[in-house]
């Protein structure tokens, strides 16, 4: 064996040490089996309900649930070794530029004309996933997800006067806020700030203020973002929040009465009591109403070992009945028109009517995932969360936090050479802070 392929066997049998992806290289693959690696619904109970849905397919799929990272160096490792055990991809958008810069995709522009002869895909979904080609398809849009607002019907009470529920200010809702701790003694607003929480400044608050993700970060629009959360809102915010991870809990059990999270982690409680809870739309700032879609493609590593199953396994996998179990069973939203959704429950089709409100409103401005980062991409969550326990929790002065905090992206961005993506301007080479 060459000492790439060796050296290339050492870094899998890390990877597999480290993650646990270890079916991936241990398990014998037969001959219509399908390696699937994803990394999304990588929790315990998603990844049981998602095997659910394989089993529709027919043929053998080993579902392989796995963080960003270690998927990105396991792809790389069999890339340089030849010998791939992968044979698809399920991953955020911003996962696949590295994938891509590496040369370790299939073109997929066939597999997709042969898809859109039956089904309708998103257009523009379908040329995110050409990665800024203009033929090269990289990856097959496979499912949708973002963030609302959900709240207990017993709050809607305590609403500012003329507010719409639809159409609200963040300036409304900490009124809104307010109204609750006044009216109850309690601060009953959640966010999971031990989950998704980044999420939330990265593509909501943000871009709400400053028009953008990055380039606005130390701002004075970013410092005046920052005053309105720890001096108008924060205060009614639960103090349990610091350690939710879904907000689902919280509000089935009444700790809080309005949260923020992943439409798939408030899925439980507007299934288990659909009456009691609305969705709505995240509120506007004074540049929009920043959102943040996430949008998840299916690719095909050249290495994969069975690109016939793969390719099945893709046109299975957004089928429209498929795509209205994934629905139903675990909260993404279709990428293709006339999905199956008459099992639709009510609860859910209170997130789907606020997801549609919340993309389609004048004041819309949606803002992607952190793109071109590669295996980094963790690093810059933790940039915004570390801006906000500084300055939220600590109490730290708000600009020099930011100067410092937005010293570290720069070189983040810098060493990364990550360009600037929406909701921000295109830049020539790396984004650079204003």
């Amino acid at each position: 064996m060459s000492q790439k392929k060796l050296r290339s066997l050492a870094i899998i049998l890390l990877v597999v040490a480290l993650t646990g992806i270890g079916s991936v290289v241990v398990q014998a693959q037969g001959d219509d089996q399908v390696t699937f690696l994803s990394t999304q619904f990588n929790i315990v109970e998603e990844s049981e309900a998602f095997r659910g849905i394989l089993d529709g397919f027919g043929g053998s799929v080993d579902f392989i649930p796995s963080e960003e990272g270690p998927a990105i160096d396991l792809l790389r490792a069999e890339s340089e070794s030849g010998e791939g055990t992968t044979d698809v991809l399920g991953a955020l958008h911003g996962t696949f530029p590295p994938l891509a810069n590496d040369d370790l995709l299939f073109d997929l522009t066939d597999l997709l004309t042969t898809i859109e002869a039956d089904y309708d895909l998103n257009d523009a979904y379908v040329e995110l996933g050409k990665l800024g080609t203009e033929d090269y398809q990289y990856y097959i849009p496979w499912m949708q997800a973002t963030y609302v607002m959900a709240a207990n019907v017993d709050a809607l009470e305590y609403l500012p006067e003329g507010a719409d529920i639809n159409a609200l200010t963040w300036d409304q809702f900490a009124e809104w806020s307010k109204n609750i701790y006044d009216a109850t003694g309690e601060a009953k607003v959640g966010f999971p700030v031990k989950g998704l929480f980044h999420r939330f400044l990265e593509g909501y608050i943000y871009p709400s203020y400053t028009g953008g993700m990055v380039t606005g970060f130390k701002s004075p629009e970013a410092v005046t973002m920052f005053e309105f959360l720890r001096d108008d809102l924060w205060p009614y915010v639960h103090p349990q929040s610091i350690n939710y991870d879904f907000m689902q809990q919280p509000l089935l059990s009444g700790e809080v009465l309005v949260a923020f999270d992943h439409t798939a982690r408030l899925r439980d409680a507007f299934e288990q009591e659909p009456d009691q809870f609305v969705a709505f739309p995240a509120p506007s700032g004074p540049a929009g109403l920043g959102y943040m879609p996430v949008v998840v493609g299916l690719s095909m590593p050249y290495t994969s070992p069975n690109p016939d199953g793969a390719e099945a396994l893709i046109q299975y996998l957004v089928e429209p009945s498929t795509q209205g179990a994934v629905l139903a069973e675990l909260g993404f939203f279709p990428v293709v028109a006339g999905a199956e959704t008459g099992d639709l429950s009510a609860g859910m089709q209170k997130i789907a009517d606020a997801v549609q409100t919340q993309a389609t409103g004048d004041a819309a401005l949606p803002a992607l995932l952190p793109v071109g980062l590669g295996e980094r991409g963790g690093e810059i969550n933790e940039i915004y969360r570390n801006a906000f326990t500084r300055i939220i929790q600590d109490g730290e002065d708000i600009q020099t936090v930011l100067d410092e905090e937005g010293a570290s992206l720069q070189a983040l961005l810098d060493d990364t050479g990550a360009p600037c993506w929406v909701p921000d301007a295109p830049s020539e080479g790396a984004c650079q802070l204003q």
